[in-house]
């Protein structure tokens, strides 16, 4: 598991509140608040440091300052790997093989020979059953 961190300088004052008097309560709620909305976006207090910092002071000297730091953390969001589709259950229709000459002629007769064979139902569909020319002809 790998964490992001987020340092922060912790407050040096404290905050005034209603019903809060004392210093050591102030600071202690200037803390409290900086934590609350640290972890409202998803940060976990992990500890508080005091760094060393070098300043300058003047035109030539620096002086060393020490500062109060508040250590956050949180997991990091780690993209999730693209799964692959899944395959499909019917398989995709295979490209018919291309017909031969002699397999073509075969065919063609085959269906000119059905057209023959098989009575024009046009003609069929245009006579009533029960009419009157095929009653006189019983």
């Amino acid at each position: 598991m790998s964490y992001e961190y987020k340092v922060v300088p912790a407050p040096a004052r404290g905050l005034k509140a209603k019903g809060i008097k004392t210093a050591e309560h102030r600071f202690a709620h200037a803390l409290e608040t900086a934590m609350n909305e640290l972890a409202g976006d998803g940060w976990e207090y992990l500890r508080a440091d005091t760094l060393p910092c070098e300043q300058r002071e003047g035109l030539m000297s620096k002086t060393t300052v020490y500062q109060n730091m508040l250590v956050f953390r949180r997991t990091k969001v780690q993209a999730k790997p693209a799964i692959a589709a899944p395959k499909p259950a019917i398989a995709p229709p295979q490209p018919q093989p291309e017909l031969t000459e002699e397999k073509k002629l075969i065919a063609t007769r085959k269906t000119d020979d059905n057209a023959e064979t098989q009575p024009d139902t046009a003609t069929d569909a245009g006579k009533k059953s029960g009419s009157s020319a095929d009653v006189a002809a019983e």
